[in-house]
């Protein structure tokens, strides 16, 4: 590797198009738009610059308009990885960074820390992508196939390949279980042969796009942490993360 390949930069991908909450990179919290308050959580990171691939304008100004840095990419993209590869390659053509931070627009109480222990759980291990797990507590999320599974031996170690992604557990699955939260680091090139594969056949069955890395030969490192933060899908959720910012904002620690 040069001297250059491990600076880091933290790319947001964000798109107005959802299902379930239209606008929601705009949804206000507390006078702050999602995606501003979730692009300050990555800039207290410290990890490099973070930097937001909006697929609209309007999403590129709300974050300029609070102090940060935006790029438009084609609003059609497949996917959130493909437009943090068209950011990237925009942002970045000389290729300064190597290691690239995915970031979901929907965590706007996300603590800066996971972060940092994604990209050193990538740097640690010398995989070419890693992400975060959490401890399943519940049986409601062992049983939802929406929380996505991962097969690790992250029972007895902190960092670990991950040997595979489910939404349902085999049935001779023992020991803990760990839910998958959708934070990556990739090393460039990684990312950038990444989104010029073909979806797998496991990729397209499962609708888990980590599956087709990893059906791709790439080793994907899991870093264990204590919860999976909480991501904005519904009004509900929404409503419920506003008053939990409105009471750490007014409370007697807020700054």
């Amino acid at each position: 590797m040069n001297e250059t390949s491990l600076y880091s930069i933290v790319i947001i991908p964000a798109r107005m198009a959802s299902t379930r909450l239209p606008g929601k990179p705009l949804a206000e919290i507390c006078g702050k738009p999602m995606i501003a308050r979730v692009w300050r959580q990555a800039e207290r990171a410290g990890l490099g610059p973070v930097l937001v691939a909006a697929a609209e304008k309007e999403i590129a100004q709300a974050v300029e308009e609070e102090g940060g840095k935006a790029v438009l990419t084609e609003p059609d993209l497949p996917s959130g990885s493909d437009r943090i590869a068209q950011a990237l390659e925009k942002a970045d053509p000389l290729g300064l960074f190597g290691v690239v931070v995915n970031v979901q627009g929907d965590l706007p109480t996300l603590p800066p820390e996971y972060l940092r222990t994604c990209a050193n759980a990538l740097v640690r291990t010398g995989a070419d992508i890693a992400t975060l797990a959490a401890p399943i507590r519940t049986e409601e999320e062992l049983k939802n196939p929406n929380v996505v599974k991962v097969i690790a031996p992250l029972a007895w170690e902190e960092v670990a390949l991950a040997e595979d992604f489910v939404r349902d557990l085999p049935q001779d699955h023992q020991g803990p279980t760990f839910h998958h939260i959708g934070i990556y680091a990739y090393r460039r090139e990684a990312l950038l042969r990444f989104v010029r594969l073909p979806p797998s056949l496991r990729e397209r069955k499962h609708r888990l796009e980590q599956l087709r890395a990893m059906d791709a030969g790439m080793k994907i490192a899991v870093a264990r942490v204590a919860q999976a933060p909480f991501g904005v899908d519904t009004p509900a959720e929404l409503e419920y993360v506003r008053q939990q910012v409105e009471r750490e904002e007014s409370g007697p620690s807020a700054t």
